[in-house]
């Protein structure tokens, strides 16, 4: 008995204190560590209990010195068979349970959501509608009258570039139910995330920004629409304890909450070739303010006449002399040389040397 009490004792304390994981930086990782843990403390007690056992049995059955007997004959326990193998599967049900539960609440497992019932076609851009069959089939179990107009099983439904797929069934749902889904995908910030060999590319569909960090801004829920170019890569961010396949010619999804303002390495899980080790880059959760302000500031660099302009603002009151002023150090003349400058010097000229 006391020996149980100590193993009980000393499975939960490592399981809940074995600092194996870095910092939660999302609502779902508290969800995760709970089931991290509770697999650790299980791990721990099951690994004392087998070692302990054959550490005694090597101590207390060893043979002694100068006896040459045999050991005893035995030919199995059944009882002891049944037990030691309904022990791991009861464990091993308990945990899945426990697994599917917590992948349901982070939005993790949706069979017939976008990244499982949608098979998306690399030439034509279509995808199959799988949920209209599940939404039929669904609100006809309910007793629900159902107006659909979808196409006959297999057929393709075109999608509008950019535009968000919706069922072609109409179902007649609830006013409330309505608002709650309109105001949850509303609430959403979409992300467009492909992978290719070496890198990963970030597109926000709302401001027509593409870059190579993943800038998020906190306390907002973060959908994730993951594909790839080549071949398979796996999106993963262990403070956010979410990982996903990149898979090329499929979309799959993450949703997740950042919850901890920092910056996360963005790691590629997945052996994609012979740089693969290189494929990283980082996640910045920022303010809202410090996201607007970096939005912002992309916009103003992806347009061509953005640099020009910024220098036609610095340079405008300036003659060349006072232009170039400041470099004249490093560059290795003088002033007396500057003063030669013309000053109908066109401005044009310089900055197109810049």
């Amino acid at each position: 008995m006391l020996a149980g009490i100590a193993l009980t004792l000393i499975s939960i304390w490592l399981g809940q204190n074995h600092g194996l994981l870095p910092i939660a930086a999302s609502e779902e990782s508290h969800l995760i560590d709970g089931l991290f843990n509770a697999m650790m403390t299980i791990s721990v007690g099951l690994f004392l209990i087998v070692q302990g056992v054959i550490i005694y049995a090597a101590i207390r059955f060893r043979r002694r010195q100068g006896d040459e007997t045999d050991g005893a004959a035995f030919e199995g326990n059944i009882p002891l068979e049944i037990l030691w193998t309904a022990i791991p599967a009861v464990i091993v049900l308990g945990i899945s349970v426990y697994s599917f539960d917590i992948y349901n609440q982070i939005g993790g497992l949706n069979p017939m959501g976008h990244s499982v019932a949608h098979a998306q076609s690399s030439k034509q851009g279509t995808h199959f509608s799988g949920a209209a069959i599940a939404a039929t089939l669904a609100d006809a179990t309910a007793g629900e009258t159902v107006t659909t107009s979808a196409p006959p099983i297999g057929q393709a439904v075109e999608a509008e570039p950019g535009a968000n797929q919706v069922s072609p069934v109409q179902s007649t749902s609830t006013p409330n139910q309505t608002s709650t889904e309109t105001q949850k995908t509303a609430s959403e910030f979409v992300v467009n995330v492909t992978g290719l060999q070496y890198a990963w590319i970030f597109t926000y569909p709302d401001s027509n920004v593409t870059t190579g960090e993943l800038h998020l801004p906190i306390g907002r829920t973060i959908k994730l629409n993951i594909s790839a170019n080549d071949v398979i890569h796996a999106f993963w961010v262990p403070e956010f304890r979410l990982k996903q396949d990149a898979i090329p010619g499929q979309t799959t999804e993450l949703q997740f909450t950042p919850d901890r303002i920092g910056q996360y390495p963005v790691i590629c899980a997945e052996l994609c070739g012979a740089y693969h080790g290189i494929m990283k880059t980082i996640a910045i959760v920022e303010t809202p303010q410090e996201f607007e302000a970096w939005i912002a500031s992309q916009q103003i660099a992806s347009q061509p006449e953005g640099l020009q302009g910024a220098i036609a603002a610095a340079t405008r009151s300036n003659s060349p002399a006072e232009f170039l002023a400041p470099f004249t150090q490093a560059m290795g003349i003088d002033a007396d040389t500057l003063e030669q400058i013309p000053a109908s010097l066109n401005h044009h000229h310089l900055h197109a040397d810049l």
